[in-house]
């Protein structure tokens, strides 16, 4: 569980996962502001049940993952 500091694009090889998970999303309320929680849930091979990572997000590191999103998907 990690509260993202910083993104930035790395340039290392990258390959697919094997495994798909589910996740969900929810927001976090602080005083004052907010946090975008992603939490993934382990895959159907896990033996353990329940959240296994979760991603916290500030809105600045939120835009940064909006524009990294938009750049890798540009819309046509």
């Amino acid at each position: 569980m990690a509260r993202i500091r910083s993104l930035s694009q790395t340039t290392g090889a990258s390959k697919a996962h094997p495994t798909e998970v589910d996740a969900e999303w929810s927001v976090v309320e602080l005083v004052p502001g907010r946090l975008l929680q992603i939490s993934t849930y382990g895959s159907d091979e896990r033996k353990e049940s329940g959240v296994s990572q979760t991603l916290q997000f500030d809105e600045q590191q939120a835009r940064a993952l909006v524009r990294a999103i938009e750049q890798v998907f540009p819309s046509t």
